[in-house]
């Protein structure tokens, strides 16, 4: 009895010992072929154009102090506006229709958007005055949307000090009216200016 218990463990050890040495080879033999296949192809080309802003700034900025000595104070066309926080500075002087905003193309500054460039060419077009005048404008604060009105009523403005007779146009088209609008501030207890928690009555 004991030499039949002995020999069926010793038959159960070699089974083991076969099956552990079966379940190692697959491990090894997996292989990872697709590590190999990772391209970087794309981050190359980027570091190429962004170059060329910085040489255009450079060319508008020697423009701008060239067409305007003295800085923008020293101009007699000059106007200002003013939209939720942003404020604009602008100067009109005689030339092919340029729109100059921080020493930058305005289509560039304005990221093409057509509604924020309508603001902008909204008081020249009124007039007709498209192609007559080259427009210099500093603008800080708020965000793109809001200097683009704030430019659109300093050049309006800048319009009234080159003929009084330009009022009533500008002014039928609600180009001279500065637009109060604000956000409003948050109320202690609610989430926002008018936003409550939710109510729950049990």
């Amino acid at each position: 009895m004991a030499t039949q218990a002995i020999s069926a463990l010793t038959s159960s050890f070699s089974s083991l010992s076969f099956s552990s040495q079966i379940s190692k080879k697959p491990v090894h033999s997996v292989s990872f072929s697709f590590s190999k296949t990772t391209r970087f192809p794309s981050f190359v080309v980027a570091s190429s154009a962004v170059a060329d802003p910085d040489v255009d700034t450079e060319d508008l900025k020697k423009l701008v102090k060239s067409r305007l000595p003295g800085g923008f104070a020293a101009q007699t066309i000059i106007g200002t506006g003013r939209r939720k926080c942003a404020i604009a500075r602008v100067v009109l002087q005689e030339g092919s229709g340029k729109i100059i905003i921080n020493y930058r193309d305005a289509k560039e500054y304005l990221q093409g958007n057509p509604l924020w460039l309508q603001y902008v060419k909204t008081p020249l077009a009124t007039l007709g005055y498209e192609n007559s005048y080259d427009v210099f404008v500093k603008a800080h604060g708020g965000g793109l949307s809001g200097q683009a009105q704030a430019v659109s009523l300093g050049i309006a403005r800048a319009l009234l000090k080159v003929s009084d007779s330009h009022r009533t146009p500008l002014k039928q088209e609600g180009l001279l009216t500065r637009d109060s609008r604000v956000v409003e501030r948050k109320k202690p207890g609610l989430r926002k200016a008018r936003k409550r928690p939710q109510y729950s009555k049990r």
